[in-house]
């Protein structure tokens, strides 16, 4: 009995095991390296980056004509994905979805994402959406509601929420938090609020260390340099300095009760993706929508204070503003 038992068990963890490394990946949108850097690590087992449990499979180009980051990277990437992956390329995000397990959308441009999302969710297809989640806080705050409508898990996220010196700063014995100064580019797209574009990275980083609860938010903006400053529940002060034209270390400095730290440098997207991949295994998302939701009303309400020379603007009324954008 007992040998039986720890057959049939040692058989169903290979049935799950193998099923695991079965998920089918599609990617929506061949705009960005990223397309390339991450098929390389769900796809190439002799990669030392490898990450088990799924291949991607098949893609769907996309692309956008207005931004020359995005058009003309498009043919590169595509042939890269199908000559040294072996990705089949559909001509539409719904002949994706009928031959894939899971979604990343990876469109550089965040105003589309919207729309492109909104066949996978109707497919009932776990999706990851690249930064930025969305081109509006609107747009967000609509992709994730629907997903939610539809059962289906959704998150977003930059790959700074999982460099190793972040992670490590985060469980550090720093005391109580009282605030942290995030440092790191913000260079401008015309087509995106300021932030959305690049800033949304160290914005990440910021709300990776303070989590949700920012009130207000000012900003003081300059040709080559952004400063943004919010103020979260009980008076703790979380600082985004993004920079432009000058060295852009991605950098956070904790302040705490016993101890003032730095994040160690370096990073890539491998432990990010790796919970991607655990996403897509357990479909739990490891970030919260209220989070990603709040971290765009900090941007967006960044270039609200920018409007108006640099006044502190309330965190709700850009929320309701964007609720009522919806109705």
């Amino acid at each position: 009995m007992k040998l039986f038992v720890m057959t049939a068990l040692a058989s169903l963890l290979a049935t799950t095991s193998s099923y695991a490394a079965e998920i089918r990946i599609g990617i929506i949108g061949l705009d960005t390296s990223h397309c390339t850097e991450f098929t390389r690590r769900f796809n190439d087992a002799s990669d030392k980056n490898y990450i088990p449990g799924g291949k991607v499979v098949v893609a769907f180009k996309g692309g956008s004509p207005d931004i020359k980051e995005s058009w003309s990277r498009v043919e590169k990437y595509t042939k890269e994905l199908q000559e040294k992956y072996g990705v089949k390329i559909v001509d539409s995000i719904e002949a994706l979805c009928a031959e894939v397990d899971v979604v990343m959308l990876e469109s550089v441009d965040g105003r589309p994402h919207l729309q492109q999302s909104i066949p996978a969710i109707k497919a009932k297809k776990t999706l990851f959406i690249d930064k930025p989640v969305a081109g509006s806080l609107a747009d967000a705050i609509k992709i994730f509601r629907l997903a939610k409508e539809n059962n289906v898990p959704c998150f977003s996220s930059s790959s700074l929420r999982y460099y190793p010196g972040l992670i490590e700063l985060k469980g550090a014995n720093f005391g109580e938090l009282r605030g942290a100064i995030s440092t790191g580019p913000a260079h401008l797209e015309a087509h995106h609020p300021d932030l959305f574009w690049y800033g949304i990275h160290p914005t990440e980083a910021l709300f990776t260390i303070m989590g949700t609860g920012c009130e207000t938010v000012v900003r003081t903006s300059t040709e080559d340099t952004d400063v943004v400053t919010g103020v979260w529940k009980g008076g703790k002060v979380g600082t985004l300095c993004g920079l432009r034209n000058a060295v852009e270390p991605y950098r956070v400095t904790v302040f705490g009760s016993k101890a003032v730290l730095d994040q160690k440098p370096g990073g890539d997207y491998t432990p990010f993706l790796r919970e991607v991949m655990k996403f897509f295994q357990t479909g739990i998302a490891p970030v919260s929508p209220e989070e990603t939701i709040e971290l765009f009303a900090f941007m967006e309400a960044a270039d609200e204070s920018k409007r108006q020379g640099g006044s502190t603007v309330k965190i709700s009324d850009v929320m309701k503003k964007a609720e009522a954008s919806i109705k």
